[in-house]
């Protein structure tokens, strides 16, 4: 093995740490939020704010990631952002005030927001060194980070949240700064750019069309995390039986990306994410009209292994484009993962609640229409 292969396979190693690592820190974040609000005695509508707080802070992030991801500034903003990110979270867990949680969700967001297009800018030009698909596992270690983050804030659900959020933030500067020698030694190659007569006329058009379709992918993500458990609740499940279809849920996303690779290679991008898609669209809507709690988990858990593989097809594709294109398809992105769950809440307020959830369904079916259009003729 060549020293350039030894320098690119343990930049895959450490980027998929990175990625690990942020699934871990947003999985604990999230799942502890009830304590967070109980601890500075906040109403509905001020965690909403936190939260409005968290988002406005990550789309800051991405577009100032987006502007500053140049190749040898990578390793900088990996480990300043991980590392903001850790602190941040330790941070969070000391607020007992509306305005120190306000201050201390947008630092977080906006870390977070900067290490997200450090690490996916990073990924694709890891996967054009390589010259085969690995963008969807290195997603894969992010799935399986939030899995463990959400198994460790179960774990440890009579831990004070200050503690378990200051043991989880030292545990990843720690490991930031203990892998900073190869981070400053990241490998990768640029994309093959554009011509500049595809650089003036659809550039544009394509990072346009990228981006909402990962507004629709990640709506998706966001119907599950915040309605699945709702969902096979109201069919007269237990709690515990409800809260397992967002395991579910998050299982089929990890497997699927981890055999997502292997797909690409073969099928190609456009292929794979539309049968996902469609096998997502499929999976949920089954779910959702058998109104039966064995049919709801098997759709959830169908559901995000159909999903699995758009969101780092799209990141790859936006990577043709730089990382500043990385950066406009995340915040679009991002922008189905906040929207989505109220968009479904309003609808189900007028309808009923599996009416509303045949909407990402439909959004999938979609996606799978657009899906060769806005992924062609980009392989790494």
């Amino acid at each position: 093995m060549s020293h350039n292969d030894v320098a690119l396979r343990r930049s895959r190693i450490l980027l998929t740490g990175y990625f690990l690592g942020l699934g871990v820190v947003m999985a604990v974040w999230g799942a502890r939020m009830p304590a967070v609000q109980h601890a500075a005695h906040l109403t509905t509508s001020s965690l909403s704010l936190v939260l409005l707080a968290a988002a406005a802070g990550m789309v800051a992030g991405l577009q100032a990631g987006g502007r500053l991801a140049r190749p040898e500034r990578l390793p900088a903003l990996l480990i300043s952002g991980a590392v903001a990110l850790a602190a941040a979270l330790a941070l969070l867990g000391q607020c007992r005030t509306l305005a120190s949680l306000l201050a201390a969700a947008l630092a977080f967001g906006a870390a977070h927001g900067v290490l997200d297009v450090a690490a996916n800018t990073g990924a694709v030009r890891c996967q054009n060194a390589y010259g085969t698909p690995i963008m969807s596992s290195l997603h894969a270690a992010y799935s399986i980070g939030a899995l463990i983050g959400a198994a460790l804030a179960a774990a440890t659900a009579g831990t004070a949240h200050s503690t378990l959020f200051l043991a989880a933030g030292a545990t990843l500067t720690v490991g930031v700064l203990a892998a900073v020698p190869r981070s400053l030694t990241l490998s990768g190659t640029d994309p093959t750019p554009l011509s500049p007569h595809e650089g003036r006329h659809r550039t544009p058009g394509r990072v346009w069309l990228l981006g909402a379709l990962a507004a629709a992918s990640l709506l998706g993500e966001g119907a599950a995390a915040d309605w699945a458990a709702v969902h096979v609740h109201a069919l007269h499940a237990g709690t515990a039986l409800a809260a397992s279809s967002v395991a579910l849920y998050s299982t089929g996303m990890a497997i699927g990306r981890l055999t997502g690779d292997r797909l690409t290679t073969r099928f190609g991008a456009p292929a794979v994410v539309r049968a996902g898609a469609l096998l997502a669209a499929t999976g949920l809507a089954t779910g959702v009209l058998a109104d039966s709690v064995p049919a709801a988990l098997v759709g959830w858990a169908v559901f995000g292994l159909g999903l699995s593989g758009t969101v780092p097809s799209l990141i790859t594709a936006a990577g043709t484009h730089g990382p500043r294109a990385v950066a406009t398809v995340s915040v679009t992105g991002y922008l189905g993962l906040l929207a989505g769950p109220a968009l479904i809440g309003a609808l189900a307020s007028i309808t009923t609640l599996p009416t509303a959830l045949l909407l990402p369904a439909l959004v999938a079916a979609a996606l799978a229409a657009l899906a060769h259009r806005a992924l062609e003729n980009t392989a790494p």
